[in-house]
C-alpha cells in the first residue's frame, strides 16, 4: 500500500529543500582537509610535479669558490714603431723639415688585456692565441694578489688556443670536465676580466654546441652561450654549475662590440689535447690526408647525376705523393665516407682527419664516374711550421 502524503507536507518539503540548496550555495568551499578523497588524490601528482622542478640550486657561490681562483688577468705590452712618412727619405724635404740625418722610428707601448686557466700545479696556464699575440712582455695577476711574468710554451693559431708557463708555488688549480657531457640548457658561469674592471662572474646557459663555419678558427666546435662575454673576457674560463671547467672564452657576436647574448668557447676536451700537444711536442699534432674539397651543392648534384641524399664532397685537387694521391684518389671524386662514417661537409671531413692520429688506416668511400670504389690510406702528419716564441723573465 503506498504511502501518500497529504498535499501540505509536501509543500512543506518542497520549500525546505529549496532553502537548504540556497544556503548551501552561499557557503565557502571546505577547506582541502576537509575535501573528498577524489580531490585530494588529484593534487598530490601536481605538488609533486611542482617539487620536482626546484632542481636548480638559489646560489653558484660554491661554484664559483672552487673555480674563480684558477682564473687569472693577462696584461701584455708590445712596442709598436711608428712608420715614417715617405717624403721624409727624400733627403731635400727632411732639410725642409729640419731633420739633418734619416728621421728615427718613434716607438710606443700598446697594452692590452685578457684572462688565461690555471690548468696544472706546474704552472701551465690556457689562454687565446690571440690574447697574447706578437706580445713583448706577459703579466698574469692572480686573484690572490699575486703578480708575475709569463713565458710562452707554444702556440695553435688554428685553434685560437695558447699555453703560458709561471713559476709560482701553491697555485689554485681549476677542475676540468669532459666537454662531450655538456647540453643544451646546462647552466654555465664565465669568469673574466672584462674591461680590466677586475675579475666577473656571468651567468647563462649553453646554447648550442658544435658550432662551426663561424670564419673564426681553422677548426671550430664552439660551445655557444648566453653568458655575457665581453673584451678582457677572452682566455678565461667557461664553468659549468660545479666550478668544472667545459670551455675557454673565445669570441663574441656583436655589432656593438658588447655582449649580445652569443658567445662562443672552445671545449674543455679540444683545449685538453692542445695543451697536452703543446707542452709534449711544442706544436699540435694532427692528421692530414693532402687533399682539397669543395662542398657539394645543386649545381654540382646535377653536374654529376648523383641524387643529393648522397652527400658527400667534391676533391677538387690532390697535393703530389700525399697520402690520398698514394691511396689512388683523383680530382673530380666524390668522398662519400671516413671509416663508415657519412661526410656531410668538408669542415666536418677537415675536423676527422685532422683529429686522426698519423699512420692510422683509414677506409674511404669514393664514388667516380657514377660508381663506388673503397680506398684505403694512411693518415699522414699535417704539415706545420712551429713559431719560436719563448719569452722568458730574464729576458724582458
Amino acid at each position: 500500500m503506498k504511502n501518500i502524503l497529504p498535499p501540505s507536507t509536501s509543500v512543506s518539503i518542497v520549500l525546505g529543500v529549496v532553502i537548504a540548496l540556497g544556503v548551501l550555495w552561499g557557503l565557502p568551499p571546505k577547506p582541502a582537509s576537509t575535501q573528498s578523497a577524489a580531490f585530494q588524490e588529484v593534487a598530490v601528482p601536481v605538488q609533486t610535479r611542482l617539487q620536482g622542478m626546484e632542481t636548480g640550486p638559489v646560489s653558484y657561490a660554491q661554484a664559483v669558490q672552487e673555480a674563480a681562483p684558477a682564473v687569472v688577468n693577462i696584461y701584455t705590452t708590445k712596442i709598436i714603431e711608428e712608420q715614417v712618412h715617405p717624403i721624409l727619405n727624400d733627403p731635400f724635404f727632411r732639410q725642409w723639415f729640419g731633420y739633418h740625418s734619416e728621421p728615427r722610428r718613434q716607438q710606443r707601448l700598446q697594452s692590452s688585456l685578457g684572462s688565461g686557466v690555471i690548468v696544472s700545479h706546474e704552472g701551465y696556464i690556457l689562454t687565446n692565441h690571440h690574447v697574447i699575440q706578437d706580445a713583448d712582455e706577459i703579466r698574469v695577476a692572480l686573484r690572490d694578489g699575486r703578480e708575475t711574468f709569463a713565458h710562452i710554451v707554444g702556440v695553435d693559431p688554428d685553434t685560437d688556443l695558447a699555453v703560458l708557463k709561471v713559476d709560482l708555488q701553491r697555485l689554485p688549480v681549476i677542475r676540468i670536465s669532459a666537454s662531450d657531457q655538456i647540453q643544451v640548457g646546462d647552466v654555465v658561469l664565465a669568469i673574466g676580466n672584462p674591461f680590466g674592471v677586475g675579475q666577473t662572474v656571468t651567468q647563462g646557459i649553453i646554447s648550442a654546441t658544435g658550432r662551426n663555419s663561424l670564419g673564426i678558427n681553422t677548426f671550430e666546435d664552439f660551445i655557444q652561450t648566453d653568458a655575457a662575454i665581453n673584451p678582457g673576457n677572452s682566455g678565461g674560463a667557461l664553468i659549468n654549475a660545479y666550478g668544472e671547467l667545459v670551455g675557454i672564452n673565445t669570441a663574441i657576436f656583436s655589432r656593438s662590440g658588447g655582449s649580445q647574448g652569443i658567445g662562443f668557447a672552445v671545449p674543455s676536451n679540444l683545449a685538453r689535447r692542445t695543451m697536452s700537444d703543446i707542452i709534449r711536442y711544442g706544436y699540435v699534432v694532427r692528421g692530414w690526408l693532402g687533399i682539397e674539397v669543395q662542398d657539394m651543392n645543386a649545381h654540382l648534384w646535377r653536374l654529376f647525376k648523383i641524387p643529393p641524399q648522397e652527400g658527400g664532397i667534391l676533391v677538387t685537387a690532390i697535393v703530389p705523393e700525399g697520402p690520398a694521391h698514394q691511396a689512388g684518389l683523383l680530382p673530380g671524386d666524390i668522398l662519400l665516407q671516413l671509416n663508415g662514417q657519412n661526410i656531410e661537409n668538408a669542415r666536418e671531413l677537415m675536423n676527422l682527419i685532422a683529429g686522426t692520429a698519423p699512420t692510422t688506416q683509414v677506409k674511404l668511400k669514393v664514388l667516380r664516374n657514377q660508381a663506388y670504389y673503397q680506398a684505403q690510406a694512411q693518415i699522414a702528419e699535417r704539415p706545420h711550421s712551429p713559431q719560436e716564441v719563448q719569452l722568458h723573465p730574464e729576458k724582458q
